[in-house]
């Protein structure tokens, strides 16, 4: 049986550097051999806020830097969330399945209720993972790239799938997390890189906006720089991020920097940051953001074509 890939992002803000090597690169590989399904989960940007914000634009910036980086409409089917409504009636059914002591231990829910910005904890932040669930079975998806941070939500998936078709009959393979060469990238303030944390490289980025981001990094008073992911969280950070872009290893950039301390790293990492986004960049310059959004309305008739069928063999297995 043909594996076929459940990915994608909510469309919150620009993607970053811990996008592209916890997720990013791995889907521009897996198109090539693989079928391949990247969702633009709209809907799930409500889940911790209280408005979507420029749900609209983000979307459409969103469909540049997937296509900036690879990722083949002709190879992956890419589509948003809210226009595929059979996808998102299987929620229904599969909340049935999942008990609230199981959605309220989710430890990732629970972080993410930590840094929510709504004024109170939603509804929808519990049903989260479900929401996933249905992202990733509408489409019978097999395997989940996904960062070490997501694996819980995986896990989830999982279990809505074993117990439908135990109660219901075989409709639903139960799928494989993947986990990327870099599933967890620190951000340049030490902590977790995310959009809404404030402390990524977002791909679209100029060379001037990544040099000044990169200068504010958080790093340490000692002058020799060395590769030390507990003791020297920030300075580990730079090293990885230049390891990454260079294809060398950190401890090999730390050794040829030496006594050189913090200003140096920051400079070989703007340097070798600068040097890996300017091929994206330059293939981002040159989209026509009206031509992505035809892409992405070719990719909701594909997907909704695919979520009629399962929808389909769902209510059967019930007996509606």
């Amino acid at each position: 049986m043909n594996d076929i890939v459940l990915t994608g992002d909510r469309p919150t803000g620009p993607l970053h550097l811990g996008h592209y090597f916890g997720s990013l690169a791995n889907r521009v590989r897996l198109q090539e051999r693989l079928t391949m399904y990247v969702i633009i989960a709209d809907y799930q940007v409500i889940t911790d806020r209280d408005e979507p914000g420029a749900i609209q634009a983000n979307i459409t910036e969103l469909l540049l830097d997937y296509l900036a980086v690879g990722i083949d409409p002709g190879k992956a089917t890419i589509f948003q969330h809210s226009a595929i409504p059979e996808l998102n009636q299987l929620l229904l059914p599969f909340l049935s399945l999942v008990s609230m002591a199981e959605l309220q231990r989710n430890p990732t829910v629970k972080d993410e209720i930590a840094h929510s910005s709504q004024s109170a904890v939603s509804g929808l932040m519990f049903t989260y993972p479900v929401h996933q669930a249905a992202d990733i079975l509408f489409c019978k998806g097999t395997l989940v790239p996904v960062g070490r941070d997501q694996l819980p939500h995986v896990e989830v998936t999982r279990l809505v799938a074993r117990r439908f078709n135990e109660r219901y009959g075989q409709v639903f393979p139960v799928p494989e997390a993947m986990m990327g060469a870099q599933p967890l990238l620190r951000g340049l303030d030490g902590g977790k890189m995310s959009k809404s944390r404030g402390n990524s490289i977002p791909l679209r980025a100029t060379e001037d906006e990544t040099a000044a981001l990169i200068r504010r990094a958080v790093t340490d008073g000692d002058r020799r720089i060395t590769f030390d992911e507990e003791a020297r969280p920030g300075v580990a950070t730079l090293l990885t991020l230049t390891g990454l872009c260079t294809d060398r290893a950190p401890e090999q950039i730390a050794d040829e920097i030496g006594d050189g301390g913090a200003a140096t790293l920051k400079r070989v990492t703007t340097e070798a940051v600068n040097e890996f986004l300017r091929p994206i960049r330059r293939r981002r310059a040159e989209l026509d953001p009206a031509e992505a959004r035809q892409v992405l309305r070719a990719g909701n008739d594909r997907a909704r074509a695919t979520a009629v069928g399962t929808l389909e063999e769902v209510r059967l297995a019930m007996g509606f």
